[in-house]
């Protein structure tokens, strides 16, 4: 072979050798990220093995890595909310939120921290990071007493806050299920008809019932439709139009006062609250209480439903104004909106996300902040003293507990699929609240004798750990 030859056929392999050098930089540099995010790639095997852990308030481990495997410790108590990873079926709840977080530091894309591996790993040294830990606010004795009363009923979800800070001290969604061995039940799970995938507590939308009273009772107030003054009768029925409307299981409350009818639960008074309101200012409180908006929570949260202004008739809005028609909350909203009376007429911002750790230090902290003020402190006063009457001697008996003052809303909300859903919203101790609670339990029927004894014992586990 001639010189000439051997010098054309150097500069072809050094040709080849620049492409290559060129698309393995483009695939490195350009592309690696990219290619480095898709749920599939193994690169998140070798990853996932260095995640982050989640962790309670107290640090009590809530999920972590062990022999390269994720642990869940509390199995179904949390699994909807802190979720599952899965190279499979990719993520879900605060796994899925904070996975940029959790995953260690990866150098796809950065060929100078790629040398240092290399040059570390030679060396016998590992220069591999871990991802941070994640801290919630869940108390895990709060959490277990939850789940507990919970797990007595087929469907059912409950949220427990500090209403002064809107932090989450314990959310649960029945059914649930195990984390532990996702990979191997997910097919079953998806073709469950009782969806335990999904968490009914932010994302489980419900007619509130009785307990929506808390938002016309302080709405009308505020807005001076009525006040503490003012007297009803209550006949048992309601002719509006062509709709007559009833009273729960055809009771009639006679003559009451704005807290009789709240106490006792009258449907027919608040339908004439809500109508004496009128659509404009219903719906004007609704926006100020922030229904139907975003809840600004850490995790996808389903907003609530109230149908446009325009289309609410009489008969509508008064069905609104107990909590039935087309109206739809969360366990969550509902949870805040009973957090709100708590707190001088403040809507907190919820969170359930304190903080963020990485390599031992504090790399964030979630601010308190807040969603609204619908009510003045004044008219939030007014309604306590209504939802201390629930639970003195009104629907709400059931949820007292010795030695403290429980201010409390029962709801027994109808549903066109079923017996009705069973709510109960409280908040203790009523002069100064740390806890506030929100249960409903679906097609449970009466709220004050079935979700009600849930939150008592709710209440009675946090006030022995939330201390002021």
């Amino acid at each position: 072979m001639t010189n000439r030859a051997l010098s054309r056929l150097g500069l072809l392999f050094a040709a080849l050798f620049l492409a290559l050098a060129v698309r393995q930089t483009w695939v490195m540099v350009i592309e690696g990220p990219s290619i480095a995010a898709k749920p599939y790639n193994p690169r998140h095997a070798l990853l996932d093995a260095r995640r982050g852990r989640i962790l309670a308030s107290d640090g009590t481990v809530l999920a972590q890595t062990v022999d390269d495997r994720r642990i869940y410790p509390f199995g179904a108590s949390l699994a909807q909310t802190v979720g599952y990873v899965s190279a499979r079926y990719g993520e879900s709840g605060i796994e899925s939120a904070y996975d940029r977080a959790l995953m260690p530091s990866d150098t796809t894309g950065d060929p100078a921290a790629q040398l240092a591996e290399i040059v570390a790993a030679l060396s016998g040294k590992s220069s591999a990071s871990h991802g941070a830990d994640v801290v919630t606010t869940i108390v895990p004795a709060i959490q277990r007493t939850l789940y507990a009363g919970l797990s007595a009923h087929a469907r059912a979800a409950g949220v427990v806050l500090d209403p002064r800070t809107g932090a989450v001290l314990a959310i649960a969604s029945v059914p649930g299920f195990d984390p532990n061995h996702f990979n191997q039940e997910f097919p079953s799970l998806d073709r469950d008809p009782q969806s335990p995938l999904l968490n009914r507590a932010i994302d489980g939308l419900y007619p509130p019932g009785s307990t929506f009273k808390i938002f016309t009772a302080g709405s009308a107030l505020e807005s001076g439709a009525v006040t503490m003054q003012t007297h009803f009768y209550d006949p048992g029925h309601l002719l509006i139009g062509n709709f007559v409307l009833h009273d729960n299981d055809n009771e009639a409350t006679g003559n009451q006062d704005v807290t009789g009818a709240f106490a006792l639960s009258s449907n027919v008074d608040f339908a004439r609250i809500a109508m004496k309101m009128g659509t404009s200012t219903f719906y004007r409180y609704l926006a100020k209480w922030g229904i139907g908006d975003s809840l600004d929570f850490q995790l996808p949260a389903e907003r609530g439903r109230v149908p446009p202004a325009d289309t609410v008739v009489p008969g509508e809005l008064a069905q609104m104004g107990f909590g039935q028609g087309a109206l739809l909350m969360t366990p969550l909203q509902m949870a805040l909106i009973t957090a709100t009376i708590a707190n001088d007429g403040t809507m907190p911002r919820p969170y359930i996300v304190r903080q963020i750790v990485r390599d031992g230090s504090v790399a964030s902290v979630t601010p308190t902040g807040t969603l609204a003020t619908p009510i003045s402190a004044d008219t939030a006063a007014d309604v306590k003293k209504m939802m201390i009457a629930v639970v003195a001697r009104g629907t709400g008996t059931f949820a007292r507990l010795p030695g403290v003052t429980v201010a409390g809303k029962t709801g027994t909300a109808t549903n066109p699929h079923g017996a009705a859903h069973a709510w109960f919203v409280c908040f203790a101790p009523a002069e100064h609240p740390r806890v506030a609670v929100a249960i409903v339990v679906e097609n449970g029927g009466y709220g004050g004798s079935v979700a009600a004894p849930i939150a008592r014992d709710v209440l009675r586990t946090a006030l022995k750990v939330i201390k002021d």
